[in-house]
């Protein structure tokens, strides 16, 4: 199964909400403003902000003209909305090695699981890949990116538990570079953005970093459960201050029927969503495909 077809699997719980809920308020005739009203308040049910579903709908409406669609067309047009809403993707460009990338997140949200899968992926592509063990925090977390890292076929820099984790990002960056490994994960404790303390933990890590590259870490991560929806604004704007954010990795999208939100998160950050979750084995962690998701939020064929 390809990327594209993972994705529109993987949003099959948010499509099918999307469409039972449309289904009860249009069928078919002309978009008149009760009824662009009441899917409106359809597509908020799905974790679609409001501010979000007002273009898609005003977009769809100019397209319709006054004119009598069917529920399919709308369900066309919908996705087509939703897909120009979004950022075309960007792939990261892995010139320079090693390529940093920095995971962060509140707890639970499934960072080293998230690690450990996009490691898999890049394996998979033939590059060299280290992981840095920097959740030196949470009792276990260590052996737990360890068990994953065997899956995915990639070693782990770890120190005790308990110890410093800048160290442990430092000297890991120093044998992916001296090893000449093309990219160096680094999985990081969960913590709430709220807390002072750890935040300046996961800046610390940042300082030690750029002591030996002012450009450390080239890409820094939020991973949001996609169960979360539109409350994870508040963890972008909180780890945003302390360290600049350059994607989202959302997961758990095949377990919620709030997968809508990805669109409002995407607009509201500014950033490009990176990657989704749509499974728990090593490949359902896949790129974001912006045609993919908007299809996968409104319509069952690829």
């Amino acid at each position: 199964m390809g990327f594209f077809d993972k994705i529109l699997q993987g949003l099959s719980r948010t499509r099918e909400t999307v469409a039972r809920e449309i289904q009860a308020v249009f069928g078919k005739g002309r978009l008149t403003d009760e009824v662009i009203e009441a899917l409106e308040e359809k597509l908020l049910g799905a974790d679609i902000g409001f501010d979000t579903a007002h273009l898609i709908l005003e977009g769809v409406r100019k397209r319709a003209r006054g004119q009598e669609i069917d529920q399919a067309q709308l369900l066309a047009w919908m996705a087509e909305e939703a897909r120009n809403l979004l950022p075309a993707e960007t792939p990261a460009h892995l010139d320079v090695r090693p390529h940093v990338i920095l995971f962060v997140g509140v707890n639970g949200a499934g960072k080293t699981t998230s690690v450990a899968k996009i490691a898999h992926h890049y394996v998979s592509q033939g590059k060299k890949v280290l992981l840095a063990a920097c959740d030196t925090f949470r009792a276990g977390a260590i052996s737990q990116l360890e068990v994953w890292a065997q899956r995915a076929g990639v070693e782990v820099v770890k120190h005790s538990e308990g110890s410093d984790a800048a160290s442990v990002a430092y000297d890991a960056y120093g044998a992916a570079k001296a090893r000449g490994y093309d990219l160096l994960l680094i999985d990081t404790a969960g913590r709430l953005h709220t807390k002072d303390n750890l935040m300046e933990e996961l800046r610390k890590l940042v300082r030690v970093l750029r002591k030996q590259d002012p450009a450390l870490p080239h890409e820094t991560l939020l991973v949001i459960d996609g169960n979360t929806g539109q409350n994870a604004l508040p963890q972008f704007k909180g780890f945003g201050a302390a360290t600049p954010l350059n994607g989202l990795v959302v997961t758990k999208l095949d377990g919620t029927a709030k997968g809508g939100s990805v669109l409002t998160l995407s607009r509201e950050f500014g950033v490009p969503i990176r990657w989704v979750g749509v499974g728990e084995g090593l490949e359902d962690l896949v790129p974001f495909d912006r045609e993919a998701y908007a299809r996968g939020l409104f319509m069952t064929q690829s």
